[in-house]
């Protein structure tokens, strides 16, 4: 009989091959993380495959799944130990081998197969893994199918059965290829630079690019599992910054950054302007919206005022759906409105029919901001860019706060802005208008100004963003007034990037 997992074990020690270790804080609200080795082994990776297989078993789901692996020196040894508990389980293995998140997800319909089990630490820092999971193409799993897996390999409950297989489908990365190449080139000559942070997408990304007739300009495409230069995260400005001095020394039409599981896109612009990902999704709903009118577009609660807000998408009639941050929340929600497109303030961007399958994927997105350019001829992407009303927003700031205590301290933000509100008081020098309170709590004051807190679902960081349609003192202002509460909380800790005020 497999043992229990324990939530901690020692390194270098006979009880630590012995058993599975398994930190319950993994189990995050839409995927799982954990820091390998030092909170979770192999044997837990095994347990955590064996809880997924009894789960989709749970869920009345065909036992079939896709696996597959980023680009870290761990993975595949993860991914490894991830099937042997899949087939211990019972379950039929299709392992396409090293490849992007949305490879995986573009794999449960091409080859059929209802689940997937995708091993990837995203953007986190070397050391961190995790899986992205899921039962019902095109999404993965929430609160609740995360809450069971968590339940079932903790308590060690595991429905094992015989008759699980393996099968590697060799070849898969062209395959993918050639399903996002299946279409005419773009007709406007672009050079692009693509940056891939020395992650998984620099092996495809590019010549995918280049087979659309895109003149590519690589940076930091080698696979470097120690990402020597920045990890390959576009929200972080270092990358950004890397790829803005790229654009400007090359004279390049448009900078692309890829995350390093390849399901997300950054944006600079021809002039080194590097854009924040709620501002290209504006752009993109803009240019979607000319081909149909009256769409609904969902985007998180961290995301810029101007879905709601620009007289561009409310004359063509745009609806906005604000809703919580996260891959699975927004790809969800996507799913059930019929919305035609989704967009995170992360880079995390889903497309319907007829640009997408509904899940993110950086190079699609990366394909429909050239299709966006390739539309409007004499115009560049800083042109695109001024055309959108001026707001002055903050990069996605992340403080430190334990996993355990994040979310307390996030519902006592909460009470406290609330609390502001019902007694009339005012924040960063205004009257509170509105308090939305469906992830974390967004807060806006008379002119506009908001500010956001929320945790992070899959770091111990909360996260806090800023932005205001007056002036970056009017965003100043609100930094000050949300950080003067989180520092009330003896918990938070330094931020990772904060603003100059």
């Amino acid at each position: 009989m497999f043992p229990k997992p324990q939530h901690s074990l020692v390194p270098n020690t006979a009880a630590y091959e012995l058993q599975p270790m398994v930190k319950p804080t993994g189990f995050r609200e839409y995927d799982a993380r954990w820091y390998f080795e030092k909170e979770i082994n192999l044997m837990g990776v095994q347990a955590l495959g064996m809880g997924l297989g009894t789960l989709i078993r749970e869920m009345g789901v065909k036992p079939e799944i896709v696996t597959g692996h980023d680009f870290r020196s761990y993975s595949q040894s993860i991914k490894m130990a991830l099937i042997t508990g899949l087939m211990a389980a019972g379950c039929k293995v299709h392992d396409i081998g090293l490849a992007l998140s949305p490879m995986a997800y573009f794999a449960q319909f091409d080859l059929d197969v209802p689940c997937v089990a995708m091993v990837t630490a995203s953007h986190n820092d070397n050391g961190w893994t995790g899986v992205k999971m899921g039962a019902q193409r095109p999404v993965t799993f929430g609160p609740d199918e995360m809450g069971r897996l968590r339940d079932i390999v903790l308590s060690g409950k595991f429905d094992l059965q015989p008759g699980g297989s393996y099968v590697y489908v060799d070849g898969f990365a062209e395959r993918y290829l050639a399903d996002l190449t299946n279409r005419k080139p773009f007709a406007r000559k672009i050079r692009a630079v693509a940056a891939c942070g020395n992650g998984t997408a620099g092996f495809i990304a590019p010549r995918i690019l280049e087979k659309l007739g895109v003149d590519v300009i690589p940076l930091d495409v080698e696979l470097d599992y120690t990402f020597p230069r920045y990890n390959p995260n576009p929200e972080d400005m270092k990358m950004l910054h890397a790829i803005a001095d790229k654009v400007k020394e090359t004279g390049a039409d448009v900078g692309l950054g890829f995350d390093g599981d390849g399901d997300r896109c950054g944006v600079v612009d021809d002039e080194g302007n590097e854009i924040f990902a709620d501002k290209i999704g504006v752009m993109l709903a803009r240019d979607l919206s000319k081909l149909h009118p009256g769409a609904t577009f969902v985007v998180d609660v961290k995301s810029t005022g101007l879905f709601a807000t620009d007289p561009e998408l409310i004359k063509a009639g745009v609806k906005a759906d604000y809703w919580k941050t996260g891959h699975s929340y927004i790809k969800r929600r996507v799913a059930d409105l019929k919305a035609l497109a989704g967009f995170e303030k992360s880079g995390h961007f889903f497309f319907n029919a007829p640009v997408g399958r509904g899940y993110d994927d950086g190079v699609v997105t990366a394909i429909a901001v050239l299709d966006m350019l390739d539309r409007n001829p004499g115009k560049s992407m800083a042109d695109l860019y001024r055309a959108l009303p001026v707001t002055h927003g903050s990069p996605t700031m992340a403080p430190h706060c334990a996993d355990e205590v994040k979310y307390d301290v996030v519902a006592r933000t909460v009470k406290t802005i609330e609390g502001m509100r019902d007694r009339g008081e005012k924040i960063a020098g205004q009257a509170i208008r509105d308090v939305v309170t469906v992830n974390g709590v967004r807060v806006t004051v008379e002119d506009g100004t908001w500010g956001l807190v929320r945790a992070s679902s899959n770091k111990p960081e909360l996260v806090v963003v800023v932005e205001s349609p007056v002036s970056a003192e009017r965003m100043k202002d609100m930094f000050r007034a949300v950080d003067g509460i989180l520092r009330t909380e003896p918990s938070v800790g330094e931020y990772n990037q904060k603003l100059d005020v």
